[in-house]
């Protein structure tokens, strides 16, 4: 199956509020390294369908908001520590409501059946491997028979750790579970579509990344 690849549709870089200087949103404005933060988004973003609602989970400074603006009819975030109102007034004077709260994928604070699809870009790896059952039995909970759940999850290669190392980051204190392990807890309570890899750039270091596509079935 092709999939067209949408080009993320990044906010001038003093726009953002809501995160802390810990977030990585700079990255994604620098060259080569930006080129690799921005494909992981855009290949998670070309497996969502579309649809009425969709949930992201760790949304940060809302960076997906503007193309997600364009496929839903309603965006819902949930993330554990951005500042609610910063985010949403940003996206508020862009004309672009959106449903935005603090909380835990562990336990979601939405009815059953609610979302077409819930996105979770680089948010499962940081999650203990005993917490992968509890998050996809939430994800399934929300999301509507036959909705999607979309995520990215880096593969850890010498090269994506070598990378951190340079941006000051020691995966190992940040990172607790595997690409593996994220894709075998949702195959216990979803059925999988397909497993997209992204290879590194330049394309020399193999796959660096995998983005999930699980449907409610």
């Amino acid at each position: 199956m092709t999939t067209s690849i949408p080009r993320l549709k990044l906010l001038k870089h003093d726009q953002s509020r809501g995160v802390n200087d810990n977030d990585p949103l700079r990255y994604y404005y620098w060259p080569i390294v930006g080129h690799m933060y921005r494909r992981r988004v855009e290949l998670c973003l070309a497996e969502c369908k579309g649809g009425k609602r969709v949930l992201e989970v760790g949304f940060g400074t809302g960076l997906s908001f503007l193309n997600l603006h364009e496929m839903y009819d309603e965006i819902f975030g949930l993330d554990l520590t951005a500042n609610i109102d910063d985010v949403s007034s940003v996206f508020n004077q862009l004309g672009i409501r959106t449903n935005l709260q603090n909380g835990n994928v562990i336990q979601m604070p939405y009815e059953a059946n609610t979302f077409d699809t819930v996105l979770l870009i680089s948010i499962l790896e940081h999650l203990q491997p005993i917490e992968q059952d509890a998050a996809f039995q939430e994800i399934r909970r929300v999301l509507k028979p036959n909705g999607q759940a979309v995520y990215g999850v880096p593969v850890e290669r010498p090269f994506m750790v070598s990378v951190f190392h340079l941006l000051g980051y020691d995966i190992r204190k940040e990172h607790f579970s595997t690409e593996k392990q994220v894709a075998a807890a949702a195959e216990k309570y979803l059925s999988k579509e397909r497993i997209v890899e992204m290879q590194s750039f330049p394309p020399l270091f193999g796959t660096v990344y995998e983005i999930g596509h699980f449907l409610k079935k």
